[in-house]
């Protein structure tokens, strides 16, 4: 597949992704004068567009309500993480008919920047999609912290630095396995050589074995030319593989060839090259349990785990989320006692990529002045429950389910369990890549009982 060019007029990328043609034309047409505008119609179109650039844009405009279920905010939930995937410093701006304050808390919470009502006025998005250029990048930091949990990691990784043995680094999204892997590198003695990444879910299956290895021209339609893989690149340096729970099995076996002999070839190619760089991978997945259900080789992952680093979620670190608001904030703006302790207590299910960005708006909207409780309520996600079974542990569950009655307002318990029910099941079929019989076993029900909660979930 050959990649599209970057455009060199320097005019920055933007991506639209929303199902009426009407919406995405008349983004196009007044936006395009000061970005180049690549308009999408579905999750999956943005996805294949995304893998065919050289470069990603920095900036996306997403609409919830996208096919195959326009009417609700899923596809674009999903859709927010697989930019992100793709391109962890991307701006996402959720532009959406799904007007609701817990969408778009959600939305937030997922890693978008801002969420826009329609109809929305073209001069008005253009000056925020400006500001969204100005925002500053993701930083590659060192560790925030002082809790025992964070302590513990940053002793570890300081003990595996400089080992040539691969690291597996878990961790859930947004909580900094990136950071950790970057600073493995920094701290080894590869660290004045060469440092690739690679992210394998946002890379189309077929595209892997070249990126990896490289090829030869003519290897495949669009080989116009040779070219290096990653691992030849990487040298005697790192390459660190992230999502590596996504790569395809038959790439497993290829990858898991390099780490038992060093030896891999371009595509097309005969001869054997060895590869020297140190292999780091990183997943939010369980891969024991994808290894149990055949997702996942448990020899290669047995190779990858010499070493493993679990990174804490950041409802674990307590008061580190505080010193991670005075990193963030840099003087900017105060909280009050009551928000203060409504930060305290908020369990940030986008972990540190959330609270960076809660931070920047808060900076934008209140500069230099004092935040209460009643402020910053609108920045948080508070449809928690999509981490309530993570915050179970230790009682979590009850104390998350004590916060959101005693904010009052309406609540539902037969909405809130089915919307529970249905978070799992749709969580069980992207595992298990819609294998039913296998999402049953997951769930712990029998395969007619899922098939039948599926249908009533459909029909309402």
């Amino acid at each position: 597949m050959t990649k599209l060019q970057s455009v060199p007029d320097a005019k920055p990328g933007l991506l639209v992704v929303d199902d009426d043609p009407l919406i995405t034309d008349t983004l196009a047409f007044a936006l395009g004068t000061d970005y180049t505008v690549y308009a999408c119609d579905s999750r999956t179109h943005a996805i294949e567009l995304l893998r065919q650039l050289e470069a990603p844009p920095p900036l996306a405009l997403v609409d919830l309500g996208l096919p195959p279920a326009p009417h609700a905010p899923d596809e674009g939930f999903r859709l927010i993480g697989d930019l992100l995937a793709h391109s962890p410093r991307m701006r996402i701006f959720v532009l959406s008919g799904q007007n609701d304050a817990a969408n778009a808390r959600h939305a937030r919470a997922l890693g978008a920047w801002e969420f826009v009502a329609k109809p929305a006025d073209p001069a008005s998005l253009a000056r925020l999609l400006a500001r969204g250029l100005e925002l500053p990048a993701a930083e590659d930091q060192e560790f925030v912290g002082a809790s025992p949990a964070l302590a513990k990691l940053k002793s570890q990784v300081a003990q595996f630095a400089a080992a040539p043995y691969p690291v597996l680094i878990e961790g859930e999204s947004g909580s900094g396995k990136e950071l950790v892997a970057t600073r493995l590198h920094r701290l080894s003695p590869r660290a004045a050589r060469p440092y690739f990444s690679l992210n394998c879910a946002a890379i189309s299956p077929q595209l892997v074995e070249p990126t990896l290895f490289g090829y030869v021209k003519g290897a495949f339609t669009g080989a116009q030319g040779t070219k290096a893989g990653f691992f030849e690149d990487a040298a005697d340096g790192t390459l660190f593989l992230d999502e590596i729970g996504e790569l395809p099995l038959e790439m497993q076996a290829k990858l898991l060839r390099v780490l038992e002999n060093g030896e891999y070839q371009r595509v097309g190619e005969t001869q054997r090259r060895v590869a020297r760089c140190r292999v780091i991978a990183a997943t939010n997945r369980d891969l024991r349990r994808a290894v149990r259900e055949g997702a996942f080789r448990a020899d290669l992952y047995h190779r990858l785990s010499v070493f493993t680093l679990s990174v804490p979620p950041l409802r674990e670190l307590e008061q580190d989320k505080l010193l991670l608001l005075d990193h963030f904030r840099k003087g900017s703006f105060e909280f009050d006692a009551s928000a203060t302790a409504r930060w305290l207590r908020y369990d940030f299910p986008g972990n540190v990529r959330e609270l960076r960005n809660i931070v920047i708006r808060l900076a934008a909207k209140y500069p230099g002045q004092r935040v209460s409780a009643a402020e910053l309520e609108p920045e948080l996600d508070i449809d928690e429950k999509m981490t309530l079974g993570e915050s179970a542990k230790g009682g979590g569950l009850v104390e998350q389910a004590l916060r959101q009655l005693e904010r009052g307002g309406a609540f539902n318990l037969d909405e809130t369990l089915k919307a529970w029910e249905r978070s799992y099941i749709e969580a069980a079929l992207r595992l298990t890549r819609g294998n039913v019989s296998q999402a049953a076993k997951l769930l712990g029900v029998n395969r007619t009982t899922l098939y039948s909660r599926m249908n009533s979930g459909e029909e309402k």
